[in-house]
């Protein structure tokens, strides 16, 4: 199995000088560790609201920074990248879901049943022709300790998170449906093509995600 080696010398002959042998995968947490540690000590002013940038760092990879908070992304090998953060159209998948587990999340709180078990997987596909776009995307909302009485609330809260409300208006017409599985529910979202947003897509006509 390959390894990253961590080594801390300025030159050949610092022989003494600490150094580590991580997985790919402990380079990666390491590295998350770092960039968080960087943006704590770090002397620039709190950004305003409203407000996201996106800086190079090495190339396909950039720092997104956003009220003070840093996270990065970058391209899968195949697409020319380094694999070490999630890609931007993986980004985009993590807001939904995260933003649907917040408004889904408190729902059980406020009725007493708590967060034991609760969890949502996004699950999207990529449109088979172009412009490159998330062509469905697909929620599960798993909440076991929620009351059936409030399970169709839940539905209702889900479907109207601010992400999900910004893709509605932004992406028409969206379709959305909400089907009960099993202990869980599907939020499908299926966008037509060509309308405003399309990620994937670069300036010069690139693929990438």
């Amino acid at each position: 199995m390959s390894r990253v080696v961590l080594d801390t010398s300025f030159a050949s002959y610092d022989e003494d000088e600490p150094w580590t042998s991580l997985t790919a995968e402990e380079a990666r947490r390491l590295a998350g560790l770092l960039l968080l540690q960087a943006a704590a000590v770090e002397s620039v002013p709190r950004a305003v609201p409203g407000f996201v940038e996106a800086a190079s760092v090495a190339g396909d990879a950039y720092a997104i920074r956003a009220l003070g908070h840093v996270l990065t992304v970058d391209q899968p090998l195949t697409d020319g990248g380094t694999d070490t953060a999630p890609t931007p159209v993986e980004l985009f998948v993590a807001a939904v879901a995260a933003c649907a587990a917040h408004y889904a999340g408190r729902f059980p709180d406020r009725h007493g049943a708590g967060r034991k078990g609760f969890s949502v997987r996004a699950e999207f596909q990529m449109a088979d022709d172009r412009p490159p776009r998330v062509a469905s995307l697909n929620l599960t909302v798993t909440a076991p300790t929620l009351p059936a009485e409030k399970q169709a609330a839940l539905r209702a809260v889900v479907s109207h998170c601010t992400v999900t409300n910004t893709l509605a208006q932004a992406w028409a017409p969206c379709h959305q449906r909400l089907r009960e599985c099993h202990s869980s529910y599907e939020c499908d979202a299926l966008c037509s093509s060509g309308h405003r947003l399309r990620p994937g897509r670069s300036a010069s006509g690139e693929t990438g995600q």
